[in-house]
Formats: structure tokens, C-alpha cells, sequence
């Protein structure tokens, strides 16, 4: 019988897995050790969700998927080989994941290929600053579209009618939420202003919001909205944004696990490539608009995610919570 996994390596894999992206830093995760210390579940965290912004937990599996493939790449790095099985329980929705982790063998070796992506879960930080107007080269490209492939999922690159497409459903999104004070609602819950700021463990904080845009067009939600934020300046950004569509064959809480899976794959595919990235689901928190952003010619799932990415500054690191508040044993 294999051994239980000793405490340092259960909470080092942890501490990997919450530096995942989420939907406003909101970290809507729980990990709890099964008996026997080789099998990690993941577990969904109600209390983070967003009830107006995300009413179905899209945005939520999205984020918990995202935190499951770091898990994935930190238990390679460690030398094992993670089993994972997305929604075990039927029965227990807010069980997302099960993960075993067994040491190698003949027939099971790490994986390679996610054990070099583990310098990047810590160097990708989302960057909401003007990224350089400089393309990607198709080269790249090539390899975060297989990154996303590798994980069930598509990542298309819009050519210039489809990218216009894709702001103009953002400003919509934008000015719709502007109406909706109960959207806002969300927003003010998880950013972080003044002394808060700098004692925060989750949400976005003020020095995390990035400049306002004075022109351009960066897809990219103005955390501040009305509220004064002190030393935020403004500035112009790229008026051609990199942008690339993440997309499932599916719209279900698998699909969306899938979707964060991917999207973390890419993330880390472009951090290693010296990329800057930020994320935004403004657009896409109501299915018909998700419909809208795909390619009528192209696409054949429903976008799950719009990616920016670029050149430019990767942006501060935003608070986690402690491994402490997200680990239980069973």
C-alpha cells in the first residue's frame, strides 16, 4: 500500500493550486484530504459565489477548473502522477473533482509535459495595463491553440471583424451592468479599497486595478466603476486588443471544469512564452451573449472565456488565502 503523503508536499501542492485565476479573486475552492492522504478532493465554495454576475457557477467551475490543473502540474513537478475524475458524486454537486495521487511506476510516469509548466503558476499574475500593439507570432499561437486542445477545449484567434464583434458585446455587457445595481453588488463584495487593500487574502485590491482607459479598447472591467481610488492614473490602450476565445463543445458543469483547465493551460503556455494575459467573461455571463461571440463560419462550441493576450507588464500579484482556510482533512 502506498504511503500517506506527508503534510509539506499535501500543502505545497495547495498553495499551487489556489494561485489559480478566479472570477474576482473571489478563490471559490475547498480541498479536503481523504483518508489515507493520497486522494485530494476539490470542493465548490458557495459562500464565494457570485449570485448576481454568475447566477449559474459557470464562472465558478471556471475558476475551480483552473486551480484543478494547477494541482495537475504541481503534483507532476512533485514527481507523481495525479488521477483526476471530474464530478465523482453525482449526488454531491459541490464535489468537483477527486484527485489520486499515486507515485510512479512502470506503467505510470509524470507527466513531462505539465511538470514544465510549474514555474509559471507563480509568475502569471493578470495584468489590467496597456499591452504593446505588437502581434503574436503565429508560432505561439500554434502552441497555446494545442494547449487548449490538450484539455478538451478550443482557442480560436478572431480576425478583425470577429475581435470587433467581441468589444462591441463587452461595451453591451458594460453599459447593461451599469443599470443593474445588483451586479454591482458583486463587484464592490470582492474589491478592496484603502488600508483594506493591504491586508487583503482575496477580491481585487485597488493596486491591482490598473490604470483607467482614456482610450483604446481593452476588453477589461473597471473595478473602481465610480469610486475614487487614490494615485490611479489614466492612460491610452492597444486600440487592436490580442484577443482569443476560449471555447467547450459543451455548456455544463463539466464543460465548464474542462474550460478552466484549459484556459490555465494557455495561461501558463504564455507566461512561459513571455506573454502578458488578462481575462474577461463580462460578455459571457449570460448564455445567448456567449451564442453572439463565437464564429458563425468557425466556431462549433460556446465561448467560455475571452482571453487578451500580449506584450506588456504582467501586473501585481493578487492575495491569496492561506492554505490553512482551504485544506481539511477527512
Amino acid at each position: 500500500m502506498a504511503s500517506r503523503l506527508d503534510d509539506r508536499t499535501v500543502v505545497a501542492l495547495v498553495a499551487d493550486a489556489t494561485a489559480a485565476p478566479s472570477m474576482h479573486n473571489a478563490q471559490p475552492w475547498r480541498f479536503r484530504r481523504a483518508t489515507g492522504g493520497r486522494r485530494l478532493l476539490l470542493y465548490a465554495d458557495p459562500e464565494r459565489a457570485m449570485p448576481h454576475s454568475d447566477p449559474d457557477d459557470r464562472a465558478l467551475h471556471i475558476g475551480c477548473g483552473a486551480a484543478l490543473f494547477n494541482l495537475r502540474v504541481a503534483a507532476a513537478h512533485a514527481g507523481l502522477v495525479p488521477e483526476t475524475r471530474l464530478l465523482p458524486e453525482p449526488g454531491d454537486p459541490l464535489l468537483l473533482a477527486a484527485v489520486d495521487l499515486a507515485d510512479p511506476d512502470a506503467g505510470r510516469l509524470p507527466d513531462d509535459e505539465l511538470a514544465r509548466l510549474h514555474p509559471a503558476i507563480r509568475e502569471r499574475h493578470t495584468s489590467r495595463n496597456p499591452f504593446a500593439d505588437k502581434e503574436v507570432p503565429e508560432e505561439l499561437r500554434a502552441t497555446l491553440r494545442e494547449a487548449a486542445v490538450r484539455e478538451g477545449a478550443e482557442l480560436l484567434f478572431p480576425g478583425a471583424w470577429h475581435a470587433e464583434t467581441v468589444l462591441d458585446l463587452v461595451r453591451d455587457a458594460e453599459n447593461r451592468d451599469a443599470m443593474n445595481p445588483e451586479v454591482n453588488e458583486d463587484v464592490v463584495r470582492w474589491t478592496r479599497l484603502g488600508p483594506e487593500a493591504d491586508t487583503a487574502v482575496d477580491g481585487v485590491p485597488e493596486y491591482a486595478f490598473g490604470p483607467r482607459e482614456r482610450d483604446g479598447k481593452a476588453p477589461q472591467r473597471d473595478f473602481a466603476g465610480r469610486r475614487r481610488v487614490a494615485d490611479r492614473g489614466t492612460t491610452s490602450f492597444e486600440h487592436t486588443p490580442h484577443l482569443a476565445l476560449l471555447s467547450t463543445p459543451g455548456d455544463r458543469p463539466a464543460d465548464w471544469l474542462r474550460a478552466g483547465q484549459a484556459m490555465e493551460r494557455v495561461l501558463l503556455e504564455a507566461t512561459l512564452a513571455d506573454l502578458a494575459t488578462s481575462l474577461t467573461s463580462h460578455a459571457l455571463e449570460d448564455r445567448e451573449l456567449r451564442l453572439l461571440a463565437r464564429d458563425p463560419g468557425a466556431g462549433t462550441g460556446l465561448v467560455q472565456m475571452v482571453l487578451r493576450i500580449g506584450y506588456g507588464p504582467r501586473g501585481p500579484a493578487t492575495p491569496r488565502r492561506p492554505v490553512t482556510d482551504v485544506l481539511d482533512d477527512v
